[in-house]
Order: structure tokens, then C-alpha cells, then sequence
């Protein structure tokens, strides 16, 4: 900007205003600096403009990992949304570990971010590093994985109910002995998910069996290991609600290994909607989480509280419905499958 203005014998003021097109400049002088710019490339510098200005047109995106297809889905949601409305977006990742999320939030906070987009690592039991994206007054938006509480902004999917559409669902095929492998209960996600669970059964009159419910890290290896366990027990369980479907994927595998067969002898369902589900023999019932909408609906939030510029906002919370795809590894009695699905969408309806 100095080289521009030194050649133009203008001050930087000027050359600035001309680049931002402001009023003050008349059309002859921007022409010249527009024209200057173009010919010695010139780029501007984000990072100390918003510095100058105490914000970015940058928000800031805090995950747990980006891998499967949640994650990578939620934030291509953002990024179209963010996109949209002329901002970009920085994307952290906690690797599940509330250290590297605390360094993440302190990296978005140097950037000047506008606001912070945030879910939960699994390790993050204390919040305490909020308090001082609160304190500074920065728009923060938790989504999926959240800070419970009334004074929270946060995008969500009823995971209770998804829990509870599963859980129905296996009941309608026959099943009475559903266990249930559950993730870590400090995350909402999973707590949710355990409770619908929890109503499906008792509204059916159906007890609630303790030796029925395993907790897990979601991982498939330990939805290996908790089939194996549960498939030992004296009455073994006649379905599975997995809280995810790399834990359904790992107990699927399980059943198969040890000549049961799914659904007929097991019926499995599981939680997301991974890529992975639609391929596997048979293909996996699962509940899909409105991934990209969810992202879409955080950055409307968000850009809400930006509008508002510390103006009094109530903390709202959104809660997107979930959809139940029921597939082959469930599906024990098709008469039953149109009652199961009222509402929801149907995916694969009937084993071949």
C-alpha cells in the first residue's frame, strides 16, 4: 500500500479507502489505485486488517477428527453456508484430546476469528476454556456434541429419538431381548441416545436388563468385543442398537464370525449413516443425522449472534429430527417394515 501510494502521490488513507471502495473516493482516483494494484499484483493482508478491526470475516471450526462421514459432512455444510454469507472458514481438529482443543481455541482467538463453531472432544469433561471466548464477547455456537445448559447456542439432532425410532423399530421385527451398545455417557450424543433406548423399551413393557447395555468408545474393535460378551451371556440377545456404526460394524462382523445369522438369528442396527453401511452384507440399519443441514444451521446461528454485535440475544438451541434407514441386517418381518419406517425413510426394505 505505501508503494502504491508513493507512486500515486497519495496517502495511504487514500489508497486504502480506494481499495475498499469508500464513499469518500471519487471514481477517477479509484480507477487509478484499482488499476496500480492490478499491475504489481497487489494482495491484500486479511490478517492485519482484522486485526485493526478487532474481527475477520473468518470463522473458526473446532472438531473432534475429520474422517468418515459426519464430521467431513458437517463441515462442508459450514463451509457452503459460511461461503454464502462472504466469510471463510479455519477448521481445527482435537484429535479427542481437551488439550490440543484448548490450543485450538487459542489459535481461532489470535486469528481474530468473527465466531467459533465448536463440538466437544470426548476427553472435554471440564469447559472452563469457554469462559473466555464468552469473555470477550466472540459468538460461539456448539454443534452435535455440546456444553449442556440453558445459557448455550447450540444445533443438535434429537438423538433421544433416534434412539428411540431404532429401538422401535427392532420391537416391530419380533426382537425382546435389544441390547444396547452404548457410548461415553458424559457426551450428550450418547446419554440421548441411551435414554431413547431406554423409552422405546419402556413403553413397550418391556424391562430394562443392565447385562443388556455395554459402554463403549465406539470404536469397532470394542463393537467386536461386546458382541463376544454379550453372545456369551446364558440368554444371549436376539438384536443390537449400536450408538454408532463402526460399533455395529464390529459386532456385525462378531455374529458372522460365530455362524449367526443377521438378522435372522441377530438383528443390528446402528447410529450415522456411514458410507460404509450401505455396502456391508447385509447392509446396515442406521440413523441419519442431517449432516450438512446441521452445519448450515450452526453458521445461521452463528452469523446471528455476529449480526447482533453484543446486542442482548437468548441462547437458542436447535434440534434437527432424525431419519431412520432401515436396511437388510434388521428387517425379520417385511409385513412390519411400513409401520416401522411411518415418517421416516426407508432405505432397503426387504432382504433379497
Amino acid at each position: 500500500m505505501a508503494d502504491l501510494a508513493r507512486e500515486l502521490g497519495v496517502s495511504m488513507t487514500t489508497i486504502s479507502r480506494a481499495l475498499s471502495d469508500h464513499h469518500s473516493i471519487g471514481p477517477a482516483m479509484k480507477q487509478k489505485v484499482l488499476k496500480l494494484a492490478k499491475k504489481y499484483n497487489y494482495q491484500p493482508n486479511r490478517l492485519a486488517s482484522a486485526l485493526r478491526k478487532g474481527k475477520s470475516q473468518l470463522l473458526g471450526i473446532i472438531v473432534p477428527y475429520i474422517e468418515g462421514r459426519f464430521f467431513p459432512s458437517v463441515v462442508h455444510g459450514i463451509e457452503t453456508a459460511a461461503s454464502k454469507a462472504g466469510y471463510n472458514v479455519i477448521i481445527c481438529q482435537s484429535n479427542e484430546d481437551v488439550a490440543q482443543e484448548r490450543r485450538n481455541l487459542e489459535i481461532l482467538l489470535s486469528a481474530q476469528v468473527a465466531g467459533i463453531l465448536v463440538s466437544l472432544s470426548r476427553t472435554t469433561l471440564d469447559f472452563r476454556h469457554f469462559d473466555k471466548v464468552r469473555s470477550r464477547g466472540l459468538p460461539l455456537v456448539f454443534f452435535d456434541r455440546i456444553v449442556e445448559g440453558d445459557n448455550v447456542n447450540a444445533v443438535v439432532l434429537d438423538d433421544q429419538e433416534g434412539g428411540c425410532l431404532s429401538t422401535r423399530h427392532l420391537l416391530q421385527q419380533g426382537c425382546r431381548r435389544i441390547a444396547h451398545l452404548a457410548g461415553p455417557q458424559h457426551l450428550n450424543i450418547y446419554k440421548n441416545r441411551r435414554q431413547g433406548y431406554l423409552d422405546a423399551l419402556r413403553e413397550a413393557g418391556i424391562p430394562v436388563e443392565e447385562e443388556l447395555m455395554v459402554y463403549t468408545n465406539m470404536t469397532q474393535e470394542q463393537g467386536t468385543e461386546a458382541m463376544r460378551s454379550l453372545l456369551a451371556l446364558p440368554s444371549p440377545p436376539d438384536a443390537i442398537f449400536a450408538a454408532g456404526d463402526y460399533c455395529a460394524l464390529g459386532a456385525l462382523q462378531e455374529a458372522q464370525r460365530q455362524g449367526l445369522r443377521v438378522p435372522q438369528d441377530i438383528a443390528i442396527s446402528g447410529f450415522s449413516n456411514e458410507t460404509f453401511t450401505v455396502i456391508t452384507e447385509p447392509s446396515i440399519t442406521t440413523i441419519d443425522q442431517r449432516c450438512e443441514e446441521m452445519g448450515q444451521a450452526a453458521v445461521r446461528l452463528l452469523l446471528e449472534l455476529v449480526d447482533a454485535d453484543g446486542n442482548p440475544f437468548a441462547p437458542r438451541q436447535v434440534s434437527l429430527r432424525p431419519e431412520l434407514l432401515v436396511r437388510r441386517s434388521s428387517v425379520r418381518q417385511p409385513d412390519n417394515v411400513a409401520a416401522s419406517v411411518q415418517g421416516v425413510a426407508a432405505d432397503v426394505l426387504l432382504p433379497q
